[in-house]
């Protein structure tokens, strides 16, 4: 299998899994069918640009960076969300008229785990998170694009 295949893998086990550390992560390669070694892992981290972040629980795991070429969609973020709110395990996002895509776009990108899906509208989002326990923590990643 080829490196892009392998790596490809690799950011599907990180996106669906928390990965604390490249032992995790190679034992999760191999029972995907990849034969590789600690080191190779430890390349394609670094390649891949793969960062740590810590969860809602405190873990550090293994997350895929927010692209630099985000900036003008953190821009738009900042200037057009009005409101963050949620109820239960739903964040709702009130922007001015039109600037819902754009706002959705940025959160679509971001690669947060905890984030199960998002819905726009005109001048609302709405997104998913995967359990009560983990909007606090989400609201705080998004109150920062509004800094």
């Amino acid at each position: 299998m080829s490196r892009t295949d392998r790596q490809e893998k690799l950011i599907e086990i990180i996106n669906f899994n928390i990965i604390e550390n490249q032992k995790q992560l190679t034992s999760l390669l191999r029972e995907s069918g990849y034969d590789i070694t600690q080191a190779t892992v430890s390349r394609d981290i670094k390649e891949l640009g793969l960062i740590k972040r810590k969860n809602t629980s405190g873990v550090s795991h293994y997350v895929k960076p927010v692209d630099p070429r985000l900036r003008k969609l953190k821009t738009l973020f900042h200037q057009s969300v009005i409101k963050i709110d949620y109820t239960g395990n739903i964040i709702i996002l009130k922007t001015l008229s039109g600037a819902a895509n754009s706002a959705c776009a940025l959160v679509d990108r971001i690669g947060e785990n905890e984030i199960v899906g998002t819905i726009a509208g005109d001048d609302t989002v709405m997104i998913v998170v995967r359990s009560e326990s983990s909007i606090s923590n989400v609201i705080k990643l998004l109150e920062s694009f509004r800094e």
